[in-house]
């Protein structure tokens, strides 16, 4: 028998956490996130983090673990997920991956490996030095000549996957993209079900600009500002989220504050649209458009309860331990 999981992913600002909650309790379930950017401590309004009193008592895992210097990457993710799995699996529980970042959630789901490709330090440095030199765009350039695919996949400014993707084309003579293709096709070790919760884009927009605009009154300039105080800058992958480079831009007096908001409102935007294309592309996923449910979250609870039982991850009448 495989053990259940359950995914509720989406782009960001699109309501997952308050969801995840509501079907943790109903299903005896235990968060894990699949967020780059809530696994570090000191790092809680950019990344929307979730309060310890909006856990309602839900275990959660995979945030407030790391360091803001410390290096956050798939292969890390992968591990300290399944670390969390055998600890939810043990307590009797099933776990339930929540999150915006599409990568972390496929290499958990299908169990990637991407450990066996082999190095090569020095052409790695080469692709640094060029990025150092000409900048991001000059470097995703390259990689969009012999991958194009990849280059859709893998933002300019993700400059660790877009070196890895080029050394990995350097090292074998096939496109990384191909490889993780065939890697998607492998069956997944888990019975799970992988659901995406979605909303009209202009109402999804809305709620980003919004939320930008909590997040500056809860004081997402002070919390950028300790950061940098810290010894946090803008090389870390830390650093490098969405919220966090444009403040850090702002307080280096590179441009002004409103510019700053405007690139982070006007990114966050992109990168929500960038979510989205990448859930289309993966297989096996239960869309969830929010306004087909009228807004009603009650009426979106059952509609995941319906599909857990269809799916043999809950029984009936298994499904209220609220």
């Amino acid at each position: 028998m495989k053990r259940p999981l359950v995914i509720l992913t989406g782009p960001t600002a699109v309501g997952k956490t308050a969801l995840s909650i509501g079907l943790a309790k109903k299903i005896g379930g235990a968060v894990i996130s699949a967020d780059s950017m809530q696994v570090y401590r000191y790092m809680d309004i950019g990344s929307a983090k979730i309060r310890a009193e909006e856990m309602d008592g839900v275990p959660h895992y995979l945030i407030d673990v790391l360091e803001p210097t410390e290096e956050f990457h798939v292969v890390k993710f992968q591990e300290l997920a399944r670390q969390a799995m055998e600890e939810i699996y043990e307590k009797g529980m099933i776990p339930i991956v929540t999150g915006g970042t599409g990568f972390y959630i496929q290499a958990l789901l299908y169990d990637i490996d991407f450990t066996e490709s082999s190095e090569d330090t020095g052409y790695r440095k080469e692709l640094a030095d060029f990025a150092d030199r000409y900048g991001e765009e000059a470097l995703h350039a390259k990689l969009r000549e012999v991958d194009e695919r990849a280059a859709e996949e893998i933002h300019p400014n993700n400059r660790k996957r877009v070196i890895r993707a080029l050394e990995f084309y350097h090292l074998t003579g096939q496109k990384i993209s191909e490889h993780n293709e065939t890697e998607r096709q492998k069956e997944s070790p888990y019975q799970f079900a992988y659901f995406v919760l979605n909303d009209e884009r202009e109402r999804l927009y809305g709620r980003i600009d919004r939320r930008v605009d909590q997040m500056l009154e809860e004081g997402l300039v002070d919390e950028v500002r300790k950061l940098k105080d810290m010894g946090c800058t803008r090389d870390m992958v830390s650093m490098k989220g969405l919220g966090y480079k444009e403040i850090l831009a702002y307080l280096e007096g590179e441009i002004p504050f409103e510019e700053a908001v405007r690139i982070l409102k006007r990114d966050t935007r992109h990168f929500a649209k960038r979510q989205i294309t990448w859930f289309k592309r993966e297989r096996d996923v239960i869309w969830v458009p929010k306004q087909e449910f009228d807004y009603d979250e009650t009426k979106i609870l059952e509609f995941l309860l319906e599909n857990l039982r269809k799916r043999g991850i809950i029984q009936n009448g298994s499904d209220d331990r609220s």
